[in-house]
């Protein structure tokens, strides 16, 4: 199987969005964390969220990673410094902390889905941040079982499987954690 990962680059953009105009990531085009709060969110139109994805472009904002699977992209997963989402840090109530970066959402194709290929790339973006000396990373997945869909900040069984630990217990919502 040719699978290999890589970080988003301004080369890269045009994968990016061939894979966030297939459905079910046709829509939100990864900014559901840029926008300032969720009121309004439901009533944002894909082309809204096309063109801030790639307002963030032009302004150098290249931060996560694509799957590619025999040459094809097939996965995405955001990934930067934390701080950088500031609607991240309030709605967690967290204290800034520019030495931390987040794993904000997760996008696998359909059909690639329950083959074990997030906890490959997962563990392929864990040996990348390493390598760039980031030193602590979290999550924010949807706890218990949901619709796919439903999950799209990663689902929690992935995080713990990789060593996240609970930082900040919620009944729906927690914070895990990974010190690199």
């Amino acid at each position: 199987m040719g699978l290999e990962v890589k970080k988003l680059t301004s080369e890269l953009t045009e994968d990016f969005f061939a894979l966030h105009s297939t459905p079910p990531f046709n829509w939100c085009c990864c900014v559901a964390w840029e926008v300032p709060g969720w009121e309004g969110w439901a009533d944002r139109t894909a082309e809204d969220n096309k063109n801030l994805r790639q307002q963030l472009f032009e302004q150098g904002r290249l931060e996560g990673y694509l799957l590619y699977l025999e040459g094809k992209p097939v996965g995405w997963c955001q990934c930067g410094p934390r701080d950088n989402w500031h609607k991240l840090v309030e709605q967690y109530h967290l204290k800034p902390d520019p030495e931390v970066y987040a794993l904000t959402c997760f996008c696998l194709l359909p059909r690639y889905r329950k083959l074990g290929l997030t906890h490959r790339f997962l563990a392929e973006i864990l040996k990348d941040l390493q390598a760039s000396n980031v030193k602590s990373v979290q999550a924010f997945p949807r706890k218990g079982s949901h619709p796919d869909e439903e999950i799209w900040t990663g689902p929690e069984g992935i995080f713990t499987w990789a060593g996240f630990i609970l930082e900040k217990d919620d009944p729906i919502w927690p914070v895990l954690k990974l010190e690199l």
